[in-house]
């Protein structure tokens, strides 16, 4: 049937909670552990490095936070710049700058979407002192290449995987890829826990330095005393217990993402001008977003799309805009970007839509692009 979804509107996302999330969270509530202690929060720390092939994982009460103690961590800082693809969330330059850094945008590579080697390369100055790389929407980016660039000029890897939870690349799990990961447990995520983040590592040194900072750089063995400034970037064990019950359903979340975007390329695959997610062959998908780009559309084309959509009941949203387009930044050379963001869209791909609504979806945007 179509249009299942309450008010015949299709969402964008929407998360999937089943008894299991509702009994884990009540169970931390009667506990009285709802803060930043808990058993949850161990136990989610544990599973998530054990699921990303890492040593350590730390929870943090958000994917931004996570990025900026990892940056804080490794000491970056003023004078300093950080390497970041110019088409992202916001939140990863905003880290960098928190910081008192500068982020330097470069290019994309057209198909993946993910960050261009060959551009981190020619931004390389005497202050680079990091390179972020994006496994946007759910592809990894390059990190052999990454990883080479970066040993070769002495740079630190932190993968900014907020969109990946479970993304390969050369069989190897991202997060487990660079010096460090970090991810996004927010609501529309592949797994959730409400807010909140992870930090995923196998360096002893950093993930010590990440612990402290993390709760306001406490000392350990003397309570209240603290040596530098630190943050309250903690999880809550409330959190926590929504985020263990996600990640034990984690293998069907990914499965479900690659039906869904299937049944996309099934209905659209054949239709001209229409482009889905590309997937490079060294590289697992996660399909996070069901991306679709219109060949030769324009900003204001693709604004039209997404209105029209929305008024057949269809939820829908644009790509990032160029981070470097915004008015705190300064505007970078960065042509595929430039190009790529204005004809593309993401389409409602959640857990529990229906093979119809995924059909109805399909069916309107034909419609609206003049049928087949």
């Amino acid at each position: 049937m179509y249009l299942s979804i309450m008010n015949n509107f299709i969402p964008i996302s929407m998360p999937s909670i089943t008894q299991k999330e509702i009994e884990y969270v009540n169970d931390a509530v009667k506990s009285g552990w709802v803060s930043s202690l808990g058993k949850y929060i161990e136990l989610f720390e544990k599973s998530f490095a054990e699921f990303s092939n890492t040593k350590y994982a730390i929870a943090v009460s958000n994917g931004t936070t996570g990025l900026h103690l990892a940056l804080e961590a490794y000491g970056i800082g003023p004078g300093d710049e950080v390497i970041v693809p110019d088409l992202t969330f916001i939140a990863t330059a905003n880290a960098v700058k928190h910081t008192g850094a500068n982020p330097v945008f470069v290019d994309i590579e057209e198909t993946t979407l993910c960050i261009d080697p060959e551009s981190i390369k020619k931004a390389i100055t005497k202050n680079t002192k990091a390179i972020i790389p994006v496994h946007l929407y759910g592809h990894p980016a390059n990190m052999a290449l990454i990883n080479s660039i970066a040993k070769e000029n002495g740079l630190l890897v932190i993968e900014d995987a907020a969109e990946a939870h479970g993304a390969e690349f050369n069989g190897e799990r991202v997060g487990s890829l660079g010096d460090c990961g970090v991810f996004s447990f927010y609501g529309n995520k592949i797994i959730t826990s409400g807010e909140g983040g992870m930090i995923t590592t196998n360096c002893d040194d950093f993930y010590q330095k990440a612990l402290r900072l993390r709760d306001h750089a406490m000392d350990k063995s003397k309570r209240y005393w603290h040596s530098e400034i630190g943050y309250n970037y903690r999880m809550t064990n409330i959190q926590a217990a929504l985020g263990v019950a996600q990640l034990e359903r984690i293998d069907s979340f990914l499965k479900r993402k690659k039906e869904i975007f299937d049944i996309y390329k099934l209905l659209l695959n054949n239709i001209p001008r229409l482009h889905l997610n590309f997937t490079s062959i060294e590289a697992k998908n996660v399909y996070w977003m069901v991306c679709l780009e219109v060949e030769g559309y324009e900003e204001a084309d693709r604004d039209k799309l997404i209105n029209d959509l929305k008024n057949e009941g269809i939820d829908s949203r644009p790509y990032f805009y160029p981070i470097s387009d915004m008015p705190m930044y300064k505007r970078a050379n960065t042509p595929v970007v430039h190009k790529v963001y204005k004809r593309g869209i993401n389409l409602p791909s959640y857990f529990d839509i229906s093979e119809s609504d995924i059909k109805y979806v399909c069916d309107k945007i034909i419609s609206l692009l003049g049928g087949r």
